[in-house]
């Protein structure tokens, strides 16, 4: 496995254990369907949260969140709507971002950016 492959892992990982200690139930990691993918989906208070997860070592080419596209934002949601068409009964939805950095000798940084969109 390429190395980004084991940062976006390690990170998914970390963004779940992060979230349940916030006091989110995680329901699916990885929720897939044909070529989409939600890295985390969970619930926090009566809201359905499809969360994107970018992780990185280094900031030599910029924050994580820095590396979430225009294209990737629509998959989400573009996820989510076959999602919530497999399980109509959510009524509110959020899209979120959450931003690891995880530099080697250094506490590893969270940066939650709640109900994003285009």
């Amino acid at each position: 496995m390429a190395s980004h492959n084991d940062t976006g892992k390690i990170g998914e990982d970390l963004a779940a254990v992060w979230f349940e200690e916030k006091d989110y139930t995680i329901l699916h990691k990885n929720w897939r369907h044909k070529n989409l993918e939600v890295d985390i989906i969970a619930t926090n208070n009566d809201i359905l949260h499809f969360i994107e997860v970018k992780a990185v070592t280094t900031l030599k080419f910029g924050n994580p969140e820095d590396k979430v596209s225009e294209k990737k934002i629509h998959n989400l949601i573009n996820a989510s709507e076959e999602y919530l068409f497999q399980n109509p009964q959510w009524k509110r939805i959020q899209f979120d971002v959450l931003s690891i950095t995880m530099i080697k000798n250094s506490a590893v940084e969270y940066f939650l950016i709640k109900d994003v969109y285009l």
